[in-house]
This record gives structure tokens, C-alpha cells and sequence, in this order.
């Protein structure tokens, strides 16, 4: 064969796959679309992406449905969607604890946030609240750093998550204070041990403690969030208190392989986005005690990046190491 027939041979070759990928892409999705969440059942993560793809699936004429792949604080999930094909047809549930928290405490990290994902659509978030038990002498933001500056030692602070330590330390060099951080694997041992005392305080989700606060077993002093919580409006932030710097949410996204094609995330990205304003998401923000998070690609991506510029400043400050990660 002739260097022309070669090379006319390579061209068309490359044509038919060209058209190939060109048809697969116009005909997206032509099959079910996977969402990987990479927590256990059960998980907001879990529950999230079920209310989710239910509705995702039903805009797009396609089945779509939660695929569990929990471990690794995350990292099992992450790397299931990383090694899947780059197709649209394998997304990621993933959260700041995956996005933002992970790439700066784990130093094994077997993903790239940035590199390896890009995202689709953001899903929902939720502010953090500081609390105290309810027969605490303190009463407000302001009398609670002043305690922690009068108090012989450190006062001992609950934290269930590496997020929720860092988003601590951030508060602590805002306020000039140090606490001694406690770890619990669990929410419900941690409030159990503040409800009696055995903890000075805590930092916790607000839809998990909501009822505790109501009850009047719990004091919340104020919400990490941008604005008052809607079931708390007498609730200050952590902003009005007298730091305008702090904002932080738990989040969640939807997330594919950053080499997926651009109109492929174009059509999931459009999708979402109709997907967000029906009122049956806006209702299911309110059930969980949540906030819609209406961000498309870019401003999902934005939003991710200042949250781990702020989350790595805060670990470099505040002497946060990266170790390695457990199973």
C-alpha cells in the first residue's frame, strides 16, 4: 500500500470513530446513567441521590439509579467514577468532603478533585451550627469566645469529621481562641456527650439537631451560614457575630470525569437545571432542613475552588498535616 492510500486509510479511520463519538454524544443518554454515591445507604449522600435521580432520570427519558461504593472516607466512590468510561453515563454524588476536605488531610489521595472531576450541578447544602447544652451559662456567640479566652484550659469542642476540624480552627483564628478538639464517629454519641455535659460544646449539621434545639435539650449560639437558618431566624451567624470572613456549608454535587465531552455535560448540566426549580426539589429542601444549591458548572466549580483555597490557608495557619488515609 502506497504512502497515499496510508494515509487515506488513517483519515477515514479517524472519521468513523469521529462519527461514532459525534452519534453516541446526539443520542445521549441511549442507556440507564449510573450515580455513584460513596457512602454507605442510608447517607445523606445516599438519600440525596436517590431523591435526585429519580427526578434527573425522568427528565431525560433514561432510568437512573444510586450505586453505593462507600470506604475511604469517600475515596472508593471517587476512584469508581474516575476509572469509569468518560461518557456521562457514570456521575459522582459527590460533597466538600470529597472536594475540599480530602485533597488537604490525606496526602495518599488516589484522585484529583480539580484534575480528574468537573462538575455538573450542585445539589443541596447545609449551614453548621455551635452548640452548648442547654443548661450552659452561655448564652451567645460573643459570651462563648470570651469564655474560652477566661477558661483555665482549652474547652473541650466535639467535631465528628476532618471538615468539621478545619472549619473549627478556621473560627478559632478568626476569634483568637484556642479548643481542644474531641473526635466522635459518630453525631449521636456526640450530642448524647453534650446533652450531658460531658463535651463544653459542639459543631454539628442543623438538620440533625433541629429537633434537639426545639425540645430545649440543646442551645444553638449561631449558624455558619451566609444567612439565618429558616427554622432558626432567631438564630445570629456566625457573620453578624462579628466575623464577616466565615461562611461555611456542608454540600453535595453531581460531578463526571473531567474528560467527558462538553456537550455530554451540557445535556446533564441542562437537565439539573430544570431539575432544580421544580417545586418538588424545593420542597425536598425544606423537609431535610436544607438550601437548594442552583449552581451550574462554573459557578459549582468556583464555589469548590474558594472553599479549598480557604480550607488550605486555614490547615497551613492553624498547623493541619496531611496523613495517611484508613480504610
Amino acid at each position: 500500500m502506497g504512502t497515499c492510500m496510508k494515509k487515506m486509510a488513517v483519515f477515514l479511520g479517524l472519521a468513523v470513530i469521529s462519527s461514532i463519538v459525534f452519534a453516541q454524544e446526539k443520542d445521549f443518554p441511549s442507556k440507564p446513567i449510573r450515580l455513584v454515591a460513596p457512602f454507605g445507604p442510608g447517607s445523606g449522600a445516599d438519600t440525596t441521590g436517590r431523591f435526585f435521580a429519580d427526578l434527573l432520570g425522568k427528565t431525560l427519558g433514561q432510568p437512573a439509579f444510586v450505586e453505593n461504593r462507600p470506604g475511604a472516607s469517600g475515596s472508593v466512590g471517587a476512584v469508581a467514577v474516575k476509572n469509569a468510561p468518560a461518557d456521562g453515563y457514570t456521575l459522582l454524588i459527590a460533597g466538600w468532603s470529597a472536594q475540599a476536605v480530602n485533597p488537604i488531610v490525606f496526602q495518599d489521595l488516589p484522585y484529583d478533585p480539580v484534575k480528574d472531576f468537573k462538575p455538573v450541578s450542585g445539589l443541596m447544602r447545609s449551614a453548621l451550627g455551635f452548640f452548648v447544652p442547654a443548661n450552659s451559662k452561655i448564652n451567645s456567640l460573643a459570651e462563648f469566645v470570651a469564655a474560652a479566652k477566661n477558661a483555665r484550659q482549652p474547652l473541650n469542642g466535639g467535631t465528628i469529621s476532618e471538615g468539621q476540624q478545619i472549619v473549627v480552627a478556621w473560627f478559632s483564628g478568626l476569634a483568637g481562641v484556642k479548643f481542644q478538639n474531641v473526635p466522635y464517629k459518630t453525631g449521636s454519641q456526640m450530642l448524647t456527650d453534650l446533652m450531658g455535659n460531658q463535651i463544653d460544646w459542639a459543631i454539628e449539621n442543623i438538620p440533625s439537631t433541629t429537633p434537639m434545639v426545639r425540645s430545649g435539650k440543646l442551645r444553638m449560639l449561631a449558624t455558619s451560614g451566609e444567612t439565618r437558618h429558616s427554622e432558626h431566624p432567631n438564630v445570629p451567624t456566625v457573620r453578624e457575630s462579628g466575623y464577616p470572613e466565615f461562611a461555611n456549608y456542608g454540600w453535595s454535587g453531581l460531578y463526571v470525569r473531567a474528560e467527558t465531552p462538553a456537550e455530554i455535560t451540557g445535556v446533564l448540566a441542562d437537565a439539573m437545571k430544570k431539575v432544580m426549580a421544580m417545586q418538588a426539589a424545593r420542597d425536598y429542601a425544606r423537609k431535610i432542613g436544607s438550601e437548594q444549591m442552583i449552581f451550574g458548572p462554573e459557578a459549582m466549580r468556583k464555589y469548590e475552588a474558594d472553599q479549598l483555597a480557604t480550607f488550605r490557608r486555614v490547615a497551613r495557619a492553624s498547623g493541619i498535616s496531611a496523613g495517611k488515609m484508613g480504610n
